[in-house]
């Protein structure tokens, strides 16, 4: 039988319980108060059921809780708010999430495209700034990067989990994998870990085909739709923190309205380390606005609705109208 463990108290161990613990100095190179500000998507994120309003826009929650996981506060970019002042609300974060959704042409795709080359821009000028492309978002950064919104073909990965498959010998470091324990990696490559659900997607022939994406993205995993058509699925900018998923990091922990999203520890362990990954990215960034406009943003300052009764898309969202913008 094993000897059990001997417990030692601190007196007993010599440690001087008189003393104030040792606490490390904060690294001067990183922003301990990290925001993330994250783009609406048009309409009420239901389909109607909560908003007629034309100008409503809404952001669900899912992702309000993948950026907060990660240890950041987040500020949402109402996309239809006059310009003036979602870009003065831009200078308030240290990264940007654009999401999932269907609307891809006008206000909004120029939206994200002016947003985009602020990242850009900020990055270019020495400033640490991260942005997380996820579904639409990525294949909207796919379609301004290759001046082609005609490059994604129909896929048919609708409401589904699927595995990840890792480009051989890719180098996973500075990516989103480079934390995850070897152990999960494995998993990644052979469960379904990952929720898809989107009706296009990009092959990596036609991906690599197109000099302006290939030059500035790698791509890191690949997936296959459910007939047997192989699209990317993870990229990862070689040269900003700019990463694109075509699947979705936020809905393992925090959607509960389809049955085919994963809710394993090890699907749990994926949201949680891709929030890890995103925040700490976004400490990186030296931005430090004036806290008092921080605060009068934050989503902190919107409640948010449950919609999941229908059990079909988000189960909460932030709903925005022009007439509620802050700053």
């Amino acid at each position: 039988m094993a000897k059990a463990a001997t417990i030692l108290l601190p007196s007993q161990t010599g440690f001087d319980i008189s003393r104030s613990p040792v606490c490390s100095a904060p690294d001067p190179n990183l922003n301990y108060r990290p925001v993330i500000g994250i783009l609406s998507h048009p309409g009420d994120g239901a389909s109607g059921r909560l908003s007629n309003a034309t100008d409503a826009s809404s952001i669900a929650a899912s992702y309000v809780k993948l950026a907060e996981s990660g240890g950041a506060r987040v500020i949402p970019l109402i996309f239809n708010e006059p310009e003036e002042i979602l870009f003065q609300k831009l200078e308030l974060v240290n990264g940007v999430i654009l999401t999932g959704g269907w609307a891809k042409e006008g206000l909004y795709f120029e939206i994200v495209k002016k947003i985009f080359n602020k990242v850009l821009e900020r990055n270019d000028a020495g400033e640490h700034f991260p942005i997380y492309a996820i579904c639409l978002g990525f294949e909207l950064l796919t379609m301004i990067i290759s001046q082609n919104r005609d490059i994604f073909e129909k896929m048919d990965a609708r409401n589904s989990a699927s595995s990840l498959q890792f480009v051989e010998n890719v180098n996973i470091q500075g990516t989103i994998f480079q934390r995850f324990p070897p152990e999960l990696l494995k998993k990644l490559g052979t469960d379904c870990l990952v929720m898809q659900n989107h009706r296009f997607g990009i092959s990596p022939q036609s991906f690599e085909g197109n000099i302006a994406l290939s030059n500035f993205f790698k791509i890191v995993t690949t997936c296959v739709d459910d007939n047997g058509k192989v699209y990317v699925s993870t990229v990862q900018s070689t040269k900003y923190p700019v990463t694109g998923f075509q699947w979705h990091p936020e809905k393992n922990a925090f959607e509960w309205g389809s049955s085919k999203i994963p809710h394993s520890e090890d699907a749990i362990q994926v949201t949680q380390h891709a929030a890890n990954h995103l925040v700490s990215e976004a400490r990186k960034s030296l931005n430090r606005p004036e806290s008092k406009k921080v605060l009068s943003n934050l989503i902190y300052n919107y409640k948010p609705t449950y919609c999941g009764y229908a059990g079909i898309g988000y189960d909460e969202v932030y709903i925005f109208t022009q007439q509620r913008s802050l700053l």
